[in-house]
């Protein structure tokens, strides 16, 4: 006669069948292998030291990169080559972790409406970006990207970069007293249209 034995400890049936224990054990399964993946990346010298040449954004960089930032560039432009033969003939060297040690937060992105930016420091002078972001469609009839006129008739902020780069500081940017001292009156007296095209100007230049 056969008899019934019942398994003690967990079991497939108690688990599948207690969505409080489920959720508890799925949660667990994600924590460790977070801290497996993820936890010795802070480790790494690869990842979080700055490749050779990596210099952290001068005051008018910073705001340039808010600007790009609060105008939403990241929608359509990624900063992240990937290692692939076909990117790297067309934008040079793949991206490594190093270069954005400085970046915070980084602008990796993932969309690809324009093309990508991680090495477009020095491909084209000043006067092409001034023409670029004032009507793109100046340079690219075929552009569909927007056109930024008013960044050219708005000053940059010289008030806040200060507070800015002393985050940024306190976050591992090596900033001496004197670029913190002297930031507010870098940016002074600049467009927003500077600010950009100086922070476009300096993307890759350490790693071509």
């Amino acid at each position: 006669m056969a008899q019934n034995h019942k398994s003690g400890g967990l079991s497939h049936e108690k688990v599948e069948t207690n969505n409080f224990l489920m959720i508890v054990l799925i949660l667990v399964v994600l924590l460790v292998g977070g801290m497996v993946e993820i936890v010795p990346l802070f480790f790494q010298k690869s990842t979080t030291e700055p490749v050779p040449g990596l210099k952290p954004y001068t005051a008018l960089q910073v705001v340039g990169r808010d600007v790009y930032v609060r105008e939403g560039c990241y929608n359509c432009h990624s900063q992240m080559i990937r290692p692939f033969r076909a990117e790297t003939l067309r934008y040079g060297p793949y991206s490594l972790a190093g270069e954005f040690v400085y970046d915070r937060p980084f602008q990796w992105g993932s969309k690809r409406t324009g093309p990508d930016l991680a090495r477009v420091g020095g491909r084209y002078s000043d006067e092409w970006h001034r023409i670029h972001l004032t009507n793109p469609r100046d340079l690219v009839p075929e552009s569909n990207m927007p056109a930024y006129p008013w960044l050219e008739k708005t000053s940059a902020d010289a008030g806040s970069v200060q507070a800015h780069m002393s985050a940024l500081r306190t976050l591992g940017a090596p900033y001496s007293d004197e670029e913190m001292a002297n930031a507010a009156e870098e940016v002074k007296g600049k467009t927003e249209l500077d600010a950009v095209i100086a922070y476009l100007q300096v993307l890759g230049i350490h790693r071509k």
